[in-house]
C-alpha cells in the first residue's frame, strides 16, 4: 500500500542550538546567559545538593544515598591512586570535580528537552584545556626544566632524539585536542542518532495508523532499536566521564613523574 511520509521531523542539530535566556552586554561584550549556561548551572547545583545531601545523613549504616556518594568518593580516590600514585592524590578534588561534573552534565543530556552541555566543542575544549595547563603549570613548578625529560626519555641515542623529540611534543600538543572531541564526539555522535531513531520510528508508526501495516512493524522495531541506544547512550554518558577523568589522570602523572 502507497503512502508518503510527512516531513515533520526536526532537525536533529536543533537540540545543540545556544538560545539566549537574558541578554546581557557589558562595553560591548555579550555576556548573555544562554541554555549552555544554564544547564552547566543546573549540573553544578545538582552535584552540590546531591554530595551535600548525602554529607548530611552521616550514619553508621549508610543509607542509598550516602551509599552511592561513598562509592563515588572512592571510585575517584582509587582511580588517581591507581594511576598516579598516592602523590597524585593532591589532585584528588580536581578530579573528582571534573569527574562529576562531566558525569552531570552527561546524564543531564539524556532527559528529554534538556541541554547537553558537553556536546559543545567549547564546553570540552575549555575543560582540556583546564587540565593541560594545570599538568604544565605543576610539572614545571614541581621539577623546573626536568619537566621536559618528558619529551625526552633518557638513555636513548642522540640520533634517535632527532626523531623522538618532535613526536613526543607533538604528541603531547595533541592531548587537549584528543581530550576534547572524544567527549564531544561521542555526545554529539549519540544525540543525533537518538533523535534519528525516534522521529523515524514516530513517522513510521504514524504511517502505520493510516492503514500502512507493515511500516508500523518497521516503526516498532525502529522504537526498540532507539530505546536499546537510549540504554547505550546512558552507559556512554557514564564512560565517557569515566575516561575523561582518567586520561586526566594520566597527564598529571607525567606532571609528577615526567621521567617515568
Amino acid at each position: 500500500m502507497n503512502f508518503a511520509l510527512q516531513n515533520t521531523a526536526i532537525d536533529p542539530i536543533h537540540q545543540f542550538q545556544v538560545t539566549k535566556w537574558l541578554d546581557l552586554s557589558i562595553g560591548g561584550v555579550d555576556i548573555s546567559f544562554t541554555n549552555a549556561s544554564g544547564f552547566m548551572l543546573l549540573g553544578v547545583v545538582l552535584c552540590i545538593a546531591f554530595f551535600g545531601y548525602a554529607a548530611s545523613k552521616k550514619a553508621l549504616v549508610p543509607g542509598r544515598t550516602q551509599s552511592m556518594a561513598e562509592i563515588g568518593y572512592g571510585f575517584v580516590a582509587d582511580m588517581v591512586r591507581s594511576t598516579a600514585g598516592e602523590e597524585g592524590l593532591r589532585f584528588f578534588p580536581f578530579v573528582f570535580t571534573l569527574f562529576f561534573f562531566v558525569f552531570f552534565a552527561n546524564m543531564i543530556g539524556m532527559v528529554p528537552y534538556a541541554f547537553t552541555t558537553t556536546s559543545h566543542l567549547v564546553v570540552t575544549g575549555a575543560l582540556a584545556m583546564l587540565v593541560i595547563s594545570i599538568v604544565i603549570g605543576f610539572g614545571i613548578w614541581k621539577n623546573g626544566l626536568s619537566f621536559f625529560k618528558l619529551f625526552a626519555p633518557s638513555g636513548a641515542p642522540f640520533l634517535i632524539y632527532l626523531i623522538l623529540v618532535p613526536i613526543e611534543i607533538i604528541s603531547f600538543l595533541a592531548r587537549p585536542v584528543t581530550l576534547a572531541l572524544r567527549l564531544f564526539a561521542n555526545m554529539l555522535a549519540g544525540h543525533i542518532m537518538l533523535k534519528l531513531f525516534a522521529t523515524f520510528a514516530a513517522q513510521l508508526i504514524g504511517a502505520a495508523l493510516s492503514g500502512a501495516v507493515f511500516m508500523g512493524v518497521v516503526g516498532l522495531l525502529a522504537f526498540g532499536m532507539g530505546v536499546a541506544l537510549n540504554a547505550l547512550e546512558l552507559l556512554v554518558a557514564g564512560l565517557q566521564a569515566y575516561v575523561f577523568a582518567i586520561l586526566t589522570c594520566v597527564y598529571l602523572n607525567d606532571a609528577l613523574h615526567p621521567s617515568h
